[in-house]
């Protein structure tokens, strides 16, 4: 059994995730919208959801898995589907005193 970690989306940005479109490939989310929901075992994502469903727990929609290998899964109304965490672009200045360390 794989340990699955559970990341709930927040209530202020879970009605701004239900009415977006739903594009594809992998999603990029915002780990500031999301608050730790514990951790739990199954043989794989779909055994989870399927365990959770029905129960006062259950997966809502914009809710992350995060499976063993730190890869996200984020449940959307067709399924779990690729997710990442949005990194940040580094700022113009940052980079170039980077840049300028290296040099």
């Amino acid at each position: 059994m794989a340990s699955f970690k559970i990341h709930r989306l927040k209530e202020s940005a879970a009605a701004q995730f239900r009415w977006a479109p739903h594009t594809s490939g992998p999603a990029n989310v915002k780990q500031r919208d999301y608050e730790p929901g514990g951790e739990m075992e199954a043989a794989t994502a779909y055994a989870l959801f399927n365990e959770l469903r029905g129960t006062g727990n259950e997966l809502r929609v914009g809710d992350l898995l995060e499976l063993p290998d730190a890869t996200l899964r984020i449940f959307k109304y067709v399924g779990l589907e690729e997710a990442a965490w949005f990194v940040p672009p580094p700022r113009p200045e940052a980079a170039a005193e980077a840049a300028g360390a290296s040099a």
